[in-house]
């Protein structure tokens, strides 16, 4: 499958058809861990009451409700580029009675429309293998983030060694596919398998985020390595996209 093919498969017209079952595919394909991961990216943020937290890949809302709940007196801004996952979300916003602390917005993380240093913290979970240009979308997360704020990107990896990893790799090329196409009904679901399998190792994704403006803080495998979370700061060489 071509570069080309991939962007397209996993684009927000993808995620628009499989947005009413995509909780769902998720509980079942991560094994109901998902959950668990996101609040350690939670916990990486270090919020504090009045910060206000951009949220990209927001989907249908799961981590931007989970740092609204886990931190009353925060605010969340979710983007993403499906309209599909977006209505979603803000049901799952408004049953929660979160409507004034969580915005939802159609949105481009490679070209945010945000001003500079406008947020205390960015997350993104499960969205950056998905981003053509990922290193454009990685400056513009260091230039909208205040300096000494966090941005905490949590993504499906290969796990590449240990004695769990052929097992991990097994159920990334096997299971995740057969189970994404069965219960979502779309082909297209294999686009998961293929794109956790291209993404950079953890030290590559992580030397890119260096080179777009981010001081790394840590980089935490999870899961025997099937998930990581980048947790970084933006650099004091930072500049906007366009500069």
């Amino acid at each position: 499958m071509s570069d080309a093919s991939n962007v397209r498969m996993g684009s927000g017209a993808m995620f628009d058809r499989i947005a009413s079952r995509y909780d769902a595919l998720n509980r079942v394909i991560s094994l109901g861990i998902d959950q668990r991961w996101r609040r350690r990216t939670v916990e990486s943020l270090q919020l504090t009451a009045g910060h206000r937290v951009l949220d990209l890949a927001t989907g249908t809302g799961d981590l931007a409700v989970m740092i609204a709940k886990t931190h009353p007196g925060v605010t969340v801004v979710g983007s993403d580029p499906s309209e599909g996952m977006l209505s979603v979300g803000r049901d799952k916003v408004r049953d929660r009675s979160l409507d004034g602390r969580v915005v939802m917005e159609v949105g481009d993380a490679q070209s945010l429309p945000y001003e500079d240093a406008s947020f205390d913290a960015l997350t993104m979970a499960f969205g950056i293998r998905n981003v053509p240009d990922r290193a454009r979308a990685l400056r513009e997360m260091a230039r909208v983030v205040k300096p000494g704020g966090r941005v905490a990107i949590l993504e499906l990896s290969e796990p590449r060694g240990g004695l769990i990893a052929p097992l991990a790799r097994f159920h990334v090329h096997t299971v995740v596919p057969v189970l994404g196409a069965l219960l979502s009904g779309e082909k297209e679901y294999r686009y998961l398998q293929e794109s956790i399998a291209k993404f950079p190792p953890p030290e590559t994704f992580a030397s890119l985020m260096r080179e777009c403006g981010h001081d790394v803080l840590s980089i935490e495998p999870m899961t025997f390595g099937t998930v990581c979370l980048f947790v970084s700061t933006p650099s004091a060489k930072a500049r906007p996209t366009g500069a």
